[in-house]
């Protein structure tokens, strides 16, 4: 299938819904995007608007859900695609949908707090049983990695 990249700025429009599709995570909500252009007499009037699916799985489902709700100002990005089905009256209509890679808050719109895992660092092997009196008690002194 050809995928084609694509990225989006704008408004989460319904509220993020969490579903278990056999054993992964995965989160759908819609983002409306909208325009708007400066008239000759410099005021802003309302352009038009793209609403758009977005469907999260697996990681970026986890960092979405219950973190992202409808009002949030967020950049999606993706690859884009229709999906095509039978409405009620049998008409056959389509939808623009995002299978999404990266999910964030747009920070021109709002402030965002990162919450960093904190890695473990992993213990150390036993040396043989030998003590050079060089070693540090367990937990002192101890630089952990930062990670970003």
């Amino acid at each position: 299938m050809f995928e084609t990249p694509f990225s989006i700025v704008g408004t989460v429009v319904t509220d993020p819904v969490l579903r278990r599709v056999n054993d992964q995570e995965f989160v759908r909500f819609r983002v409306a995007s909208n325009s708007r252009r400066r008239t000759t007499e410099g005021t802003w009037e309302a352009g038009s608007s793209l609403f758009v699916t977005v469907n999260c799985w697996g990681k970026v489902a986890d960092g979405v859900a219950g973190v992202l709700f409808k009002g949030d100002p967020v950049i999606v990005v993706g690859q884009i695609y229709t999906s095509e089905y039978d409405d009620k009256e049998g008409n056959r209509r389509s939808t623009v949908e995002v299978r999404a890679t990266s999910v964030g808050p747009d920070l021109n719109r709002v402030r965002a707090k990162l919450d960093r895992a904190q890695r473990v660092p992993e213990p150390a092997e036993p040396t043989g049983g030998q003590d050079t009196g060089a070693g540090e008690e367990a937990g002192e002194n101890r630089e952990l990695p930062i990670s970003a």
